[in-house]
């Protein structure tokens, strides 16, 4: 009885994170700490180290620092229990994530899956957060760094073709056997940043003799100005689709308001 409230007090924790997150920035104060001055997607390029990354990129906003940029993160309190700060990352990732197939989309896709960069190294400074859901052994994983918006841009639509290129197909991991791998898109709420992609990938199977595992994996890609925000939500248990669109549409908010309150100061 008592877990049965507790998922139904989860539940409906997430319930109001969907509909209240568009505010949540606002409602949250944020410190205020001076700004330092295929088809594959194509890589970030970085900036030459003779210019300036306003010079480069066409910045018309400052570039935020790493407290910044870790002020915008979500956190455990966000979630509410059984959320908790992570220990370290989780087991499947090398056990099944790290996996390979014949077809170049459905191989990059993968690889993104398992390094988290879909837009590649930020180019300056990043921040991230990792957190675990003590109940079903789920992670969840947010980063944040700079990227040219138009890089980001052509991986975001990228992204968005995966569910038609990459419907179905088979991969080859070393510790888990061969997987069967269905992508999906995960839409996200049309205000979570300035552009948005999401998709729902999961692997079933393991080795010869053991009864099929499942992982599941949210992929979601923002961006938010001239930053990007990068969260992927996963495990072998329920992993829930509204957490990764609630925490999508909350990180791009807060992310948001970070920037604004950059701008105050310059």
């Amino acid at each position: 009885m008592t877990r049965a409230r507790t998922l139904l007090a989860s539940a409906l924790s997430v319930s109001v994170l969907v509909i209240t997150a568009a505010c949540a920035a606002h409602e949250r104060e944020v410190p205020r700490a001076l700004p330092q001055g295929v088809s594959e997607p194509p890589a970030a390029a970085s900036p030459s180290p003779s210019a300036s990354p306003s010079a480069v990129t066409g910045r018309s906003s400052p570039v935020l620092n790493d407290e910044q940029l870790k002020a915008a993160l979500i956190t455990e309190t966000d979630l509410g229990r059984p959320w908790a700060a992570a220990e370290g990352p989780a087991l499947w990732r090398d056990g099944t994530l790290k996996a390979t197939t014949d077809d170049g989309d459905c191989r990059r896709l993968l690889e993104i899956l398992y390094t988290e960069e879909p837009f590649g190294a930020p180019s300056g400074p990043r921040a991230s957060v990792t957190l675990d859901d003590t109940a079903e052994g789920s992670q969840l994983r947010e980063q944040i760094g700079s990227h040219r918006p138009d890089d980001v841009e052509r991986a975001l639509a990228w992204l968005a073709t995966l569910p038609e290129k990459c419907g179905t197909f088979r991969a080859k991991t070393a510790r888990s056997g061969t997987q069967e791998v269905e992508v999906t898109e995960l839409p996200l709420p049309e205000t979570a940043g300035d552009a948005r992609t999401a998709l729902r990938v999961t692997l079933t199977g393991g080795e010869r003799g053991t009864a099929p595992a499942r992982l599941t994996v949210d992929l979601a890609a923002a961006r938010v100005g001239e930053e990007a925000i990068v969260l992927t939500n996963g495990g072998f248990g329920e992993v829930r689709a509204e957490v990764t669109q609630a925490m999508s549409q909350l990180g791009a908010d807060r992310l948001a308001e970070v920037a604004r309150q950059a701008r105050l100061l310059v």
